[in-house]
């Protein structure tokens, strides 16, 4: 709708300032022909846009010009009310100020918008830690994330597979993947851009030295390919693997998303309602423990390596568990 439209360049140019046409029309996903009539819209509704003419041109609000928040509809602002997980936020540091936030927002909201953001906050709530699993303790979460804020480099003693290691980092970005913090960081002394789980951190200084981030660096495009990567190097090999009917509820819940790519390689029942699937698994050790999850609903075909290693493996379970003989 036209109307959401012109909110939306409205509050563009008060959030980010001077904009040329072609940036708002990329914004906004229309012409440039368009964003003219709109800006002209604006302009006759009282809202004062100026337009500065010249390379470093654009269009921006007038010095002080600030829009109110009456033009949320009530979907858009419960979903603020959505946006910030408590737990986070106090992991974060920032506990005190998103209830501070809440509250202002909530004040400045027409009466019937108000209502509604408290129904969602009734209805709906966020808990970001995965099942089964305590929340990692990040004393040094805040720390951390004051650094990646003020963009400061942080000498730190952190805890490897390996051993553990002192090093100076810059810190591009935060994430929180399935109830657990890790930090996007270049090593001061590197180009390549690493990733680390802020609970391994022993020790972080925050140091009053900053550093420039990359040029072009995108914190969501480097964590989407960096878990591309992990999962490609996890799941480097294909089993082949005959399940019973009980087996195929299982294998989504068991084995997450890459169980059910398998079931649509499924091919048709054998006699006795078995299927085969071809089912990506990590290392020849990995895979065995997970295959045995499965238990006797499941018997892997191939590689022959695997199936020989899981072979081995049930028969030290059958001697481990054999009644003792008796005299």
């Amino acid at each position: 709708m036209r109307a959401d439209r012109l909110l939306s360049l409205l509050l563009l140019l008060q959030n980010r300032g001077r904009m040329t046409a072609p940036e708002l029309a990329a914004e906004l996903e229309v012409s440039v022909r368009t964003v003219y009539r709109d800006v002209e819209a604006l302009g006759a509704s009282g809202v004062p846009v100026h337009a500065d003419r010249g390379p470093a041109g654009g269009y921006r609000l007038m010095d002080g010009y600030r829009t109110r928040l009456t033009g949320l509809t009530d979907a858009q602002a419960g979903s603020l009310f959505l946006a910030g997980a408590p737990g986070p936020a106090a992991d974060l540091g920032l506990g005190g100020d998103l209830a501070a936030a809440q509250l202002k927002l909530q004040a400045a909201l027409p009466a019937e918008l108000a209502g509604r953001a408290r129904q969602l906050q009734d209805r709906f709530h966020l808990d970001a830690t995965a099942w089964f699993r305590e929340a990692d303790p990040v004393p040094h979460l805040a720390q951390v994330a004051r650094a990646v804020w003020d963009q400061r480099k942080l000498r730190t003693h952190y805890r490897r597979w390996n051993g553990e290691v002192h090093r100076e980092l810059c810190p591009l970005g935060l994430v929180l993947k399935g109830g657990i913090w890790y930090l996007v960081a270049r090593p001061a002394a590197q180009e390549a851009v690493r990733t680390y789980r802020v609970a391994r951190f022993l020790g972080v200084e925050p140091l009053a030295e900053g550093f420039e981030r990359p040029h072009g660096f995108s914190l969501a495009a480097y964590w989407e390919e960096s878990a591309r990567r992990l999962e490609a190097a996890r799941h480097h090999q294909t089993a082949v693997v005959r399940l019973s009917p009980r087996a195929l509820r299982l294998l989504p819940m068991q084995f997450g998303a890459v169980g059910v790519r398998a079931l649509a390689s499924a091919g048709p029942p054998d006699a006795e309602g078995w299927v085969r699937v071809e089912l990506s698994v990590e290392s020849q050790a990995v895979a065995v423990c997970d295959l045995l999850r499965l238990g006797t609903e499941a018997e892997v075909l191939g590689p022959p390596e695997l199936r020989a290693a899981l072979a081995e493996a049930v028969e030290v379970l059958a001697e481990r568990y054999r009644a003792p003989d008796t005299p």
